[in-house]
């Protein structure tokens, strides 16, 4: 199955750009054209990527950019914001870009593919940073167990949630892995 990328962006020129860019058999492109209609196809589609203008109607970039950070699932996707003036971004985020890829207008095919790996490489490293700060939350539970006046049996609880959220997050890893592990391999045939 081909990997969803979709390309949020009121110009025309640019989403046809990025469809061409990467060739169709590795990659489905989904476009949008304002914010709202990216928003709304990032909450109904199991996209492995978006690409977001900063600037656009119904919706800014902005507000997309925070209603994605803002859900812990949407957040997990790798993420390249675009535009032609990055003042426009780092006034609103400041560098550096820990958990996206900027990527400046106008740009070629090698700066794009460049963007795409290491917006993946940041995603995993955001996923791999929230895994460890899970496996020592169990840690600090087992403490309160040994507490002797605490109840025992909502701790025993409480470690198996966070058991089953630490494997939930290590198959999501997983997966973002595989996901690099694809894009990396593309990039590398294209290359040649």
């Amino acid at each position: 199955m081909a990997n969803k990328i979709l390309v949020i962006d009121d110009t025309t020129v640019v989403r046809v750009k990025v469809r061409e860019m990467l060739p169709p058999g590795n990659f489905e492109v989904l476009e949008a054209k304002d914010g709202l209609e990216g928003y709304n196809l990032i909450l109904n589609e199991k996209v492995s990527l978006i690409m977001l203008d900063f600037i656009l109607p119904k919706m800014s970039g902005w507000e997309v950019f925070q209603k994605v950070q803002a859900h812990s699932e949407l957040s997990k996707i790798p993420l390249v914001i675009m535009s032609g003036r990055k003042e426009e971004v780092t006034e609103k985020i400041p560098e550096p870009f820990e958990y996206f890829e900027f990527l400046n207008k106008p740009f070629d095919q090698r700066q794009l593919i460049t963007a795409i790996k290491s917006a993946m490489a940041k995603a995993t490293k955001k996923a791999r940073i929230n895994t460890e700060q899970s496996m020592v939350a169990p840690a600090r539970q087992e403490t309160v167990a040994a507490k002797p006046n605490s109840a025992v049996g909502s701790s025993d609880a409480e470690i198996q949630a966070l058991n089953a959220k630490m494997v939930k997050m290590q198959a999501e890893i997983d997966s973002l892995k595989k996901q690099l592990t694809q894009v990396v391999t593309f990039i590398k045939q294209k290359i040649k």
